[in-house]
C-alpha cells in the first residue's frame, strides 16, 4: 500500500465535528494497544485463531486482539505490508516487499515454516478460497503471485497491466484488484488464472483499499483524489461515488450492520451506509489520529482497527512527517 505522505492538517476541524459525527455513527475510539518496536506498518489483519497479526516493518507483531498484550511476533518479514491465513492448513502468510518473498509460518506457535520467493515488491496478499491458493500484489513487477500452500511453490504469475495494490475475491472463481497507476480494477479468473476485464473507476483516481458486498455484489474502491467508488462487480459499471477524506489507503466492510469504513490518512474515518444495491449514505466522518490510513474489521465483534503513531511537528522535506520512535499504536475504535 501507500506510503505515508504529508496530509493537510484537518485535526481541529475533525474534533470540533467528533461529538456530531459520534451520535451520527456511533463509532469512538474505546482503546489504544501501544507497540514499542520500532519501524513502519501497512496492513493488519484479524486471525482465525482471533489474534491481531500487525504488520510492523521488519516483523508481524501477534496481539489478544481484545487486551492488546503481545502474543508473539514473527520475524524476517523485511518490508512486510500483508498478512493472510489458510484456516484448514493452520497456516499463515506474509508478504514481505522488500524481501520479494512471502514468509509461511505455523498459525498455533508462530514458528517460520518457510519463505517463497515471489515478484518484486508484494503488497496485498490474500487466501482466495475458490482456488485455494494464496495470492500476492506484487506493486513493482505488476502481477499476481499465486502460490499452492500444498507445495508452497508459485504455480502460475497474472500480469495485470499495471501496479497491484489490494484484490477481493467473490468466492466464486472471480478475483477484484485494484490497479491504482492506471486507476481501474481489473477481474481475473481464479479457475484458469487469467484475466478477463479491466474496468475504470473514473471519476475515482488511483484507487487503493478495496472491498467486496457479496450479497449484492458491490465494490468498494477508496482512491486517491477523495472519492469512495462503488462498482457493479457483474459489469464494472459504476454505481455510486461517494467523498470520503483525504489519503485513504484502506477501505473495509462490515457485512452484518452493512457499513462501508474508509480509513484516510488525515486522521478521520468515512463511515458510510448501504442502504440497497444501489443506494449510500455518507452518516459521518469520525476522528481518528493522523497517519491512520488502512484498517480491518473484526466481523465478530464489529471493532475496527487502525495503526498509526505520533509524529514530529512541522513539515518534513520530503513530505513525509517523521515518525516518534516507540510510539507506533492500534487504535480500537466501536459503538458502546
Amino acid at each position: 500500500m501507500k506510503r505515508l505522505k504529508q496530509y493537510v492538517s484537518l485535526s481541529v476541524l475533525l474534533l470540533a465535528l467528533s461529538s456530531i459525527c459520534k451520535s451520527q455513527s456511533g463509532y469512538q475510539l474505546l482503546k489504544t494497544f501501544h507497540i514499542k518496536s520500532p519501524g513502519g506498518w501497512d496492513y493488519l489483519a484479524i486471525g482465525p485463531d482471533n489474534r491481531l497479526y500487525v504488520s510492523h516493518g521488519t516483523q508481524v507483531n501477534i496481539l489478544d486482539k481484545t487486551t492488546g498484550d503481545s502474543v508473539g511476533v514473527i520475524e524476517n518479514t523485511t518490508g512486510v505490508h500483508g498478512i493472510a491465513f489458510n484456516k484448514e492448513l493452520g497456516r499463515g502468510y506474509t508478504s514481505n516487499g522488500r524481501l520479494n518473498n512471502v514468509t509461511v509460518f505455523d498459525l498455533p506457535t508462530h514458528a517460520v515454516i518457510t519463505q517463497i520467493n515471489t515478484g518484486q515488491n508484494p503488497d496485498a496478499i490474500l487466501f482466495e478460497p475458490y482456488s485455494g491458493k494464496i495470492i500476492t500484489c506484487n506493486g513493482r513487477s505488476n502481477d499476481l503471485s499465486v502460490i499452492d500452500p500444498a507445495s508452497n511453490k508459485v504455480v502460475a504469475t497474472i500480469p495485470v497491466g499495471g501496479k497491484p495494490e489490494t484484490a477481493v475475491s467473490n468466492g466464486n472463481g472471480l478475483l477484484y484488484v485494484n490497479v491504482e497507476d492506471k486507476s481501474e480494477v481489473v477481474e481475473v479468473d481464479t479457475k484458469n488464472f487469467t484475466v478477463l476485464h479491466h474496468w475504470s473507476v473514473s471519476p475515482g483516481e488511483e484507487p487503493t483499499g478495496l472491498a467486496f458486498d457479496k450479497t449484492t455484489n458491490r465494490l468498494f474502491a477508496g482512491c486517491g483524489n477523495k472519492l469512495l467508488i462503488v462498482l457493479n462487480a457483474l459489469d464494472g459499471t459504476v454505481v455510486e461515488k461517494i467523498n470520503i477524506g483525504n489519503g485513504c489507503d484502506g477501505v473495509a466492510f462490515d457485512g452484518q450492520t452493512k457499513t462501508v469504513l474508509a480509513s484516510n490518512g488525515e486522521g478521520s474515518l468515512s463511515v458510510i451506509t448501504e442502504k440497497s444495491a444501489n443506494k449510500f449514505e455518507n452518516i459521518a466522518t469520525v476522528a481518528t489520529r493522523r497517519g491512520a490510513r488502512t484498517i480491518t474489521v473484526d466481523p465478530s465483534t464489529h471493532l475496527v482497527y487502525l495503526p498509526t503513531a505520533e509524529f514530529e511537528p512541522g513539515d518534513a522535506p520530503n513530505g513525509r512527517p517523521k515518525m516518534i520512535p516507540g510510539t507506533f499504536q492500534v487504535l480500537v475504535m466501536g459503538k458502546k
